[in-house]
């Protein structure tokens, strides 16, 4: 009880971060999505976990401390979801654009293949959130081929 006490107080007397995220963030609601697609397999490589961060630090263009934080709000929110509509909702209302949603599909296959490898667990979690997001099979697909071949081309596959 006590040591409720003094958390309570001690966030009272601590500075505000401003590296906090709503839960309605969109980011929140992609970091989740990217979670579920990491853990999908049961294996989060270091590899997958470097590109997440990469993809991460490039798109939102945050300093270390708001990376983590990003991470920690949608990890929990990912922990706490029971399906995928929560975040895929939230991500529509704000990528009107059908070009961002595939986008964001793509930035998810960058991740699954950032191992190296692709499991039918993975296609499922991608194809389900495709769905809910409202991107056609035709585009998932393609998006997914695109993320192959730029894997293909950063291991030297092509001359």
């Amino acid at each position: 009880m006590l040591d409720r006490i003094q958390a309570f107080l001690h966030t009272l007397t601590s500075p505000h971060h401003t590296n906090e995220f709503a839960p309605d963030d969109p980011r929140v609601a992609f970091v989740a999505l990217c979670f579920q697609v990491m853990e999908a397999d049961g294996n989060v490589s270091p590899k997958e976990q470097q590109k997440f961060r990469d993809l991460l630090r490039e798109r939102y263009d945050l300093d270390d401390d708001g990376l983590k934080a990003l991470i920690s709000a949608g990890q929990q929110a990912g922990s706490e979801a029971v399906d995928y509509y929560r975040f895929t909702s939230d991500l529509r209302r704000h990528l009107v654009q059908e070009e961002d949603r595939i986008e964001l599909l793509g930035i998810l296959w960058d991740i699954v293949y950032a191992d190296g490898e692709r499991s039918e667990i993975e296609d499922h979690v991608i194809w389900r959130i495709a769905d809910l997001l409202g991107v056609s099979a035709r585009d998932r697909v393609l998006a997914r081929q695109q993320a192959a071949a730029r894997v293909s081309v950063d291991a030297g596959g092509e001359d």
